[in-house]
């Protein structure tokens, strides 16, 4: 379901320096915002792209968060990523012009529709935004590497640190608190993201909780303890800090 759209105000929104505004100037800023269509309202599980669908736009976080996922020749589902305000959407479609994954929202959220016609054009006339989709591309790419290294030759336990650590870093960039965060996917998301069953990922964080690194009230996470959270990823933090 969606409700009455709102009209997008790139130059005034608190997004811009994570978005694709980034590094451009307010009449360059301007421009962008002419071609953003309204903004668009999607419940829970509102299906924001379908897999195999034809490619129109791409889009930017508003507010809330979302989930993307592929669908295998079994009909299963594997996430493969989730997204918070600022991020960009919809990137894997430039190759074909078609989804190669699936979007849904996991709580209710906006985001603002950028019609890929009219940004190719504009990209033309604005270096400055050119740049700027090289770099969310770039970054894209970095995070497709993160995700490798994520869930490659890890333990559980390193898993779920290394997850609640990404969450903390992207929560951070936002201007929130990186140690007190809600987490808006479900427990059988996140298993399947990071390749591990509810039980464990439920067991991990209530090990951690038990060694007071993590408080766990619900979906919202307290890091008590993010030194020692980030030791657990990376043994060796600490040494080169106290090198450094």
């Amino acid at each position: 379901m969606e409700s009455a759209p709102v009209k997008a105000s790139c130059p005034d929104c608190r997004l811009s320096e994570l978005c694709l505004p980034y590094g451009l100037h307010r009449d360059e800023v301007k421009q962008l915002a002419g071609i953003v269509k309204n903004q668009q309202l999607l419940q829970t599980d509102g299906v924001l792209y379908a897999q195999g669908g034809k490619s129109l736009h791409l889009y930017a976080v508003k507010s809330g968060s979302f989930r993307s996922f592929i669908l295998n020749a079994d009909g299963l589902e594997q996430t493969i990523g989730f997204y918070l305000p600022g991020e960009i959407m919809g990137l894997d479609a430039l190759q074909h012009g078609r989804f190669s994954s699936s979007c849904v929202a996991l709580e209710t959220s906006s985001v603002c529709e950028l019609p890929l016609s009219r940004l190719n054009s504009l990209c033309s006339e604005i270096p400055g935004l050119q740049m700027q989709m090289m770099r969310i591309l770039g970054k894209e790419i970095a995070s497709d590497h993160d995700k490798i290294l994520l869930l490659g030759h890890r333990t559980a336990r390193e898993r779920i640190a290394t997850f609640l650590l990404m969450l903390s870093r992207r929560f951070s960039a936002l201007g929130f608190s990186n140690t007190v965060f809600n987490l808006s996917m479900r427990r059988q998301d996140i298993a399947n993201f990071l390749g591990l069953t509810i039980e464990t990922v439920s067991r991990q964080l209530a090990e951690l909780s038990r060694q007071g690194i993590i408080t766990v009230k619900q979906r919202v996470i307290h890091i008590n303890d993010l030194a020692m959270l980030t030791l657990i990823v990376e043994p060796c933090a600490n040494q080169q800090q106290a090198t450094a």
